[in-house]
Order: C-alpha cells, then structure tokens, then sequence
C-alpha cells in the first residue's frame, strides 16, 4: 500500500464519520498530497473525487497527459483520470464522470472552495448540502512523515547557503529592493524552484514593520537589517529570519535583540509531544513581557510549515491544540519599536518525542555587520 492509498483511505474513513457520500478535494496542495500529482490549474478546474469505492482525478485536458504518466502505474491510488475541457462544465462533468448520480451530502475544503463553485455544484446535484474535510486533510498534512521531514530540511539548508551568500552583498548604499533581487537570484542559482513568499528586508526604521514592503531605503549604520526569506524545493518550504545590525548597536538595540534571542529560545524549549501549542506562544511572550517590551510583540509567534508557507497550525496563546510527533511549525516572536527598528529570529522546527527538532541551524548571536 502506497502512502497516497493510506491518505485518501484515512479520508474515506472520515466520510462514515460525517455521514457523506463523497469528498471533493479542489486545493492543489491538497490533490497534491493525496495522490502525488502536483500542478497549477491556474483558474482551470481540478479536482479529486473521493467515493466509498473509487477515486477519480479530474484535470485540465492539458495536464492529462502528464497526470496519466505519474499515476497511471501499478498500485496508483487513482481509478480515473479525466481531462475537463476549458468548453466543459467541470461540475456536470463531476456528476456524469463521478460514479454518482446524486449526492445528498459532499464534503469538501471548506475553507478553500469559492462560493460561486458551491453554488455551482448545488445546480447540478439538487438538494446538495456541504460539509467541511478541510480541518482533516490539514492536520493529516501537518503530521510530517520522515521523507517530509527530510524535505523540509533540504529546503531550510538551502535558503541558509542564499542569506550567507546574500550577506555578502551588504554594502555601503545598496537598498532593500537590491538586496531582495540579489537573494532572489542566488535562490535560483542554488537550485530552488522558487521563493516560498516574498522575500522581506527591511533597513532602519523599516525593520519596526512586521510585514513591511522592501523599497528604496538604503542600508544604515547603527541600525537593524532586517531578511525574512525562504524556498520551494521539490514541493516544500523553509522559513527564516535573522536580523543583523549594521556598525555598532545602541545599548537598546543589544537589549532588545538579546531579549527576542531570549524568547525564541524560550519558546522552543516549551516544544514537548502533549503540551498546548498555546505554551510555545506563552514562553516568548512572557520574556519579552518581563523586559517590557509586551506591546511591541504584536503577532503570534508561529505558523505551521509544508507544502504551503502558512499552514495548519497557527501558534498563538490561545491554541489548546495538544502538539504531537511529526508536527511543523515557525517560531518567530519579534520585537518592533518605531523610530528605533525591530528584531525577529524565526526557526522552523517539528516536534519529536524529546522535544523539538531544528530544521534550520543559521548563527542566532548579535551580529554586527561592517560597510
């Protein structure tokens, strides 16, 4: 048995639990996981349809072909594979294709299907009701098997090599777009398949900016740089901050970088199998609390890490959630104060039974950099 035939089997086995007929997976992450088949339909239609029975693979005529030869094997988890044409009704084509008829009761992504693609499928199955998979498939996709760990710390390996080699492109009147451009390029000159979000540096006072737009500003003396940047590699991503300062720190800046270390740092140890990922958040927030930096924290101090950049969990003081082995998260809690600059030290991990895991490894002391 395959991996993909155990994932979709774990969804069929929930399909008893909520009393439905079918699933209809369209997120092409999820399709992904499920059956190993990875593509962008851009506004294409695709889609996976789960029945007690079969499964059959609905794709963009134009990525028939391709699907048919990475799954078409023996042992591939998938019945069918059909081609929808861009002149098709990809919901009629569900119906007449599907191995269903009628459909009283379809489980699908809620938190990813459209409004307007439900109402189409309520046309064409009468009476239809939805119920939501999507909570299923993203704690399944959160649970990383050893090969998913693997990959995950390829990626974070690379994206390491981009910032040492992008570090050396600090230079006196270069600017955060230039820098991005730079990182941008050695990413793809290493091997990546691309960025796994916009890459972020910001200079000076723009480090004070969580999720600040990289511009004009030129690097500074006597102030924080700021990179935030991570890769796709064979379908999975890293994430990682580090913040620097260029010449000599202020007495501040030394404690406000030295209490998000602190933090970070904390938050890790709080990593353990069957504690709430609520802890990991309160074991940073309450050190830079105790410094006197609370209202500065102003964003949670992590996200779940995959296929997707964001994904299932979100780490936040109010998640109960009890962690378990083979889970993925950021930890990144941050400190920004305007006219002064902000600092975040970001990591990913996965949580194994001694506690956490690191994935990336980049050097965390104070590190002042010389233009």
């Amino acid at each position: 048995m395959t991996v993909y035939t155990e994932r979709i089997n774990k969804v069929r086995k929930e399909l008893e639990q909520l009393d439905a007929e079918a699933a209809l997976i369209t997120s092409p992450l999820s399709v992904a996981y499920l059956t190993g088949f990875a593509c962008d339909p851009h506004e294409r239609f695709l889609g996976l349809l789960l029945r007690e029975d079969g499964a059959v693979l609905f794709v963009p005529s134009l990525e028939k072909e391709k699907a048919e030869s990475e799954l078409g094997g023996a042992g591939s988890s998938i019945h069918e594979i059909l081609g929808v044409q861009d002149t098709d009704d990809p919901y009629d084509k569900v119906k007449q294709n599907g191995g269903l008829s009628t459909v009283r009761r379809l489980a699908v992504e809620k938190e990813y299907m459209k409004l307007g693609h439900a109402e189409r499928l309520g046309a064409v199955f009468e009476g239809l009701t939805f119920t939501d998979i999507g909570g299923l498939v993203s704690r399944m996709r959160n649970r990383k098997t050893p090969e998913e760990i693997a990959k995950l710390k390829a990626a974070a390996v690379l994206v390491e090599d981009v910032l040492a080699e992008g570090l050396k492109r600090v230079k006196a009147g270069v600017t955060e777009l230039e820098l991005v451009a730079e990182l941008e390029y050695i990413m793809k000159k290493k091997g990546a398949d691309g960025p796994s979000f916009d890459t972020m540096v910001l200079a000076g006072a723009n480090s004070a900016l969580p999720h600040g737009v990289p511009g004009a500003t030129k690097v500074q003396e006597g102030a924080f740089l700021l990179f935030d940047l991570g890769v796709f590699k064979d379908g999975y991503c890293s994430d990682i901050t580090r913040t620097f300062v260029v010449g000599e720190p202020s007495a501040e800046m030394e404690k406000i970088y030295n209490t998000v270390l602190a933090a970070e740092e904390a938050a890790i140890r709080a990593v353990q199998i069957g504690r709430p990922l609520a802890e990991v958040d309160r074991a940073a927030r309450s050190v830079i609390e105790d410094a006197g930096y609370g209202r500065y924290f102003t964003h949670r101090t992590g996200h779940g890490l995959g296929m997707e950049v964001h994904e299932y969990p979100s780490v936040h003081g109010a998640n109960e959630e009890a962690m378990e082995a083979g889970m993925v998260f950021t930890i990144e809690p941050g400190i920004y104060v305007p006219g002064v600059g902000g600092v975040r030290i970001e990591d990913d991990v996965y949580v194994t039974e001694s506690g956490a895991g690191l994935l990336t490894s980049f050097p965390k002391a104070l590190t002042r950099l010389e233009i």
